[in-house]
């Protein structure tokens, strides 16, 4: 079973505004831990860190599937998207741009089964290791990662096959 104690000991970064993860859904920006309504979350949310110059991977993760007091097929994997680099946009923010860069797994909005209480989601950064090569990693072709191969994913295992160091920023929301 993933290490779901792990994941949520990285939400603790989000409580240092200098390792928060900035996200943006539609015009909202998001509090760390911030309820949303998941028609609201249904794209991918615009990424933002001040002080970057590298490159950068996240990985979005439901922590709480199926339901919060019934875990056994999470955390579910909701994002892996690798070439993340700073772009300084028109207000001034350091937004975090693919620019063309495929996905190793696509994003999918929130969509916790009726009666569940709110689940988390979870948004790790990364410091992308030199010669990332995220082809390794994603489905062949582009096409979109089942949902078979998102249930019960294993953060620390991928991690160590990516060759990924310390999450250095991290966000969440709750939503249901």
């Amino acid at each position: 079973m993933p290490d779901i104690k792990y994941v949520e000991a990285t939400l603790a970064l989000a409580k240092d505004e200098s390792k928060t993860l900035g996200l943006t859904l539609g015009t909202k920006n998001v509090t760390a831990g911030e309820k949303i309504p998941k028609a609201e979350a249904q794209s991918a949310p615009e990424l933002s860190f001040a002080g970057t110059t590298g490159t950068y991977l996240v990985i979005g993760l439901d922590i709480d599937a199926p339901f919060p007091s019934f875990d056994i097929l999470g955390p579910i994997l909701h994002w892996i998207q690798p070439g993340l680099k700073p772009e300084i946009a028109a207000d001034g923010t350091t937004r975090l741009s693919a620019a063309g860069t495929p996905f190793v797994a696509n994003y999918i909005g929130p969509a916790p089964p009726p009666p569940s209480s709110p689940h988390r989601y979870v948004f790790l950064l990364y410091e992308q290791p030199e010669g990332f090569d995220g082809a390794k990693f994603a489905p062949r072709g582009g096409k979109k990662l089942s949902n078979m191969h998102r249930m019960r994913f294993d953060l620390a295992a991928w991690e160590k096959k990516a060759n990924l160091g310390p999450v250095i920023a991290s966000n969440y929301f709750v939503s249901n």
